[in-house]
């Protein structure tokens, strides 16, 4: 998805990364920075914070709606599967706070957390045979930030 130049050079994007699972996570990144870039936005429009896991996306993504002015917030996250409940509390818990987050802040918060039975299936969707989620949620956010703007 090419933007016009004109058009891109104002996009601004928030990517914001849980660093449990980062073998998966920076997949997901590196997917959704390069969709970001091939698209024509520019290198110093996009901003990348780090954050110890999936549940704190939650807090940095509000935090970074209030503070900041991006057309649109990636949130990255890898959920695995235990043998404990904490996997269905964590699914449900960070769902809900991003979907909270996009009713509440007048920016599109892109949910990019894959909430996967196990490790191949988190490779999977992060660059492996199913493709690399990262890459649509990239594409997504595109699409939102011109919805957004097609709205001021």
């Amino acid at each position: 998805m090419k933007i016009n130049k004109k058009i891109s050079e104002d996009l601004k994007f928030a990517i914001i990364v849980a660093q449990w699972n980062s073998d998966v996570t920076h997949k997901l990144y590196k997917g959704a920075y390069d969709t970001l870039i091939q698209s024509g936005i520019l290198e110093e429009k996009i901003k990348k914070w780090e954050v110890p896991g999936s549940y704190e996306l939650i807090y940095s993504a509000k935090k970074i709606a209030l503070c900041y002015n991006f057309d649109s917030i990636i949130v990255i996250g890898s959920i695995i599967k235990g043998k404990t409940p904490h996997f269905e509390y964590l699914c449900q818990a960070v769902s809900q706070g991003i979907k909270d987050i996009n009713i509440k802040y007048d920016v599109p918060v892109i949910f990019c957390v894959l909430t996967d039975k196990n490790k191949k299936q988190s490779f999977d969707r992060s660059g492996g045979k199913n493709g690399n989620k990262g890459i649509e949620c990239a594409k997504t956010a595109l699409n939102m930030a011109l919805f957004k703007k097609s709205m001021e």
